[in-house]
């Protein structure tokens, strides 16, 4: 495993659409699990999305303090209702900002074995989901915010 570089705003990259993962391979694996260990390394990331580390795939990790969840392919069936939130991004370093979410997201995705499964996500870990996907979409938070927070 290795701690990869976190692209930051003004890297193209960022904006750009991620392509659908085909095949999941040891690549793939040693991909999700390096981007676990630099989301870790910072301290205070609960998730991570690979365009944040250079990389135009559909992957991201999550840890919101129960045990990390490593999505391939992950995509929004349903939201529901709406919630305030303050976001902050690895990729935005020192901004902070208000912005609404869904209060409760359903998300489809595949597994390190490839098997596809559904997580509810309430809350925090419904902010932490669309906030990752939006990057695998070239959208940051940044380009949501209401109010910037100091």
């Amino acid at each position: 495993m290795a701690v990869r570089n976190i692209r930051t705003l003004g890297d193209d990259i960022l904006r750009k659409k991620s392509r659908v993962v085909k095949r999941i391979d040891k690549r793939i694996i040693t991909i999700l699990e390096d981007m676990a260990e630099t989301m870790y390394s910072t301290g205070n990331g609960a998730g991570l999305a690979a365009p944040q580390v250079g990389l135009l795939k559909r992957l991201v990790v999550i840890d919101m303090g129960d045990g990390l969840m490593k999505l391939i392919n992950p995509e929004i069936l349903e939201t529901e209702g709406t919630q305030k939130v303050t976001e902050g991004c690895l990729s935005v370093p020192g901004k902070w900002g208000k912005l609404e979410r869904p209060r409760k997201v359903k998300v489809k995705a595949l597994n390190e074995e490839g098997k596809e499964f559904i997580i509810t996500g309430e809350g925090d870990l419904a902010k932490c989901l669309c906030h990752e996907i939006d990057h695998l979409n070239g959208i940051l938070f940044i380009d949501r915010v209401t109010e910037y927070v100091k």
